[in-house]
C-alpha cells in the first residue's frame, strides 16, 4: 500500500485535473535534508554524482507571504504526479542513512520535501500560491540503545539538539507565548510556515508498541498531546492581476531596471474588474490602512522616480 506521501502527491494532481478548465496550476518542487546542522539540496546531489562536497551554501529566508524560501535551492517543474514521484524517490536514495543498534537503515538527518503551487484563475483572474511540505523528521536517540559512536553521536546529538528547538517551539504555539523561538535552530526556521500562522498542519507520531521502550513511548506521546494545542488560521493565499504586476515592475525598478512610463504603473483594474484585496495577517497593508494595491502602487511609483519605497 502507498505510504502517505505517494498518496498526498496523487490526491494533488487529481485536484488540479478536476480544475482544469477554470485553473491553471503549476507545481515545483524542492528536497532539503538538515544533516549535522547543515541544509544539503538532494537535487543538486543528484545532477553532481561525482562530487563529494554539500554543494551551494543554502540561505533560509521568508517571502513577502510568510512562506520559507530556501536561497540557492534547486528547483524542479513537476508537470505530472509520476514526475514528482520521481523525484521523491531519486532524493531520498541520496539521503545520509546508517546502520546503529536499533535501524539498519537508520535516517541521519531531517527531511524536507516541498511543492511549491501556483494557480491562476482564468475567470477572476487571481493567482492563489500554497505550499505543501512533506517532513519526514528523525526519530530522537538514546545513546545506551543505539550505540552510536564518532560519526554516529555526532548525528544523533544533532538530531536530538535540533528535535529539543521543535519541542520548545511546539510548547510556545501550544501556550500561544508572545515569542516563538523559531531562530534558535535550522531546523524550525525550516518548519515556521508549517507549524504557526497561516499553516494547515498534520502530524504524524511514531512510537513502540514494545515494553523495552516504554520510556520513549511515552515521551512521544506527550509530545503529540501538546502539538494538539496548536490552533491556526488557514487561510487562501491569492493576489489580483494588478497586484502582481506592480511586483513585477517593484522587482525590476529594485534590481536596477529601467522605469515604466508613469501610466504604466498608475493604478488600472485588473481583467476581472475586482476590488483588490485588504492586505491580511503579516502586514502586507501600509501602516496607514490603504488597500494592497495602492501600496504597492506608490512603492513603484516611488522607485520610479528615483527614491525610496516608503516602508
Amino acid at each position: 500500500m502507498p505510504g502517505l506521501t505517494p498518496r498526498a502527491i496523487r490526491r494533488l494532481y487529481d485536484v488540479i485535473g478536476e480544475g482544469k478548465g477554470v485553473y491553471e496550476v503549476s507545481v515545483q518542487a524542492y528536497m532539503v535534508e538538515l544533516y549535522l546542522d547543515n541544509l544539503i539540496d538532494l537535487f543538486w546531489k543528484l545532477d553532481n554524482p561525482r562530487d563529494r562536497g554539500e554543494g551551494p551554501k543554502l540561505e533560509i529566508k521568508k517571502d513577502d507571504k510568510g512562506l520559507v524560501v530556501i536561497k540557492g535551492i534547486t528547483l524542479r517543474d513537476c508537470p505530472t504526479a509520476e514526475s514528482v514521484l520521481e523525484y521523491f524517490d531519486a532524493g531520498n536514495a541520496v539521503r545520509h542513512t546508517s546502520a546503529t543498534a536499533m535501524n539498519a537503515t537508520s535516517s541521519r538527518s531531517h527531511l524536507v520535501f516541498a511543492l511549491l503551487i501556483n494557480s491562476f484563475n482564468k475567470q477572476t483572474k487571481k493567482t492563489a500560491t500554497g505550499k505543501l511540505s512533506m517532513i519526514d523528521l528523525a526519530g530522537s536517540e538514546r545513546v545506551a540503545k543505539t550505540g552510536a559512536t564518532a560519526d554516529r553521536l555526532r548525528e544523533a546529538t544533532a538530531i536530538n539538539k535540533s528535535l529539543s528547538a521543535l519541542g520548545n517551539v511546539i510548547s510556545a504555539l501550544s501556550t500561544n507565548a508572545s515569542f516563538v523561538p523559531y531562530r534558535d535552530n535550522k531546523l524550525t526556521q525550516l518548519m515556521s510556515d508549517s507549524l504557526g500562522g497561516n499553516a494547515k498542519t498534520l502530524m504524524f507520531v511514531n512510537f513502540s508498541p514494545v515494553d523495552y521502550n516504554a520510556e520513549e513511548t511515552q515521551s512521544s506521546l506527550v509530545y503529540a498531546s501538546r502539538v494538539k494545542l496548536i490552533t491556526n488560521s488557514a487561510e487562501k493565499q491569492q493576489e489580483t492581476a494588478e497586484i502582481q504586476r506592480l511586483k513585477r515592475i517593484i522587482a525590476t525598478l529594485k534590481s536596477g531596471g529601467a522605469a515604466p512610463e508613469a501610466e504604466a504603473i498608475g493604478g488600472e483594474e485588473d481583467d476581472g474588474g475586482s476590488t483588490p484585496a485588504a492586505a491580511g495577517a503579516g502586514g502586507e497593508a501600509g501602516a496607514d490602512g490603504m488597500d494592497e494595491a495602492l501600496f504597492y502602487e506608490r512603492q513603484a511609483l516611488a522607485l520610479a522616480e528615483g527614491g525610496e519605497a516608503p516602508g
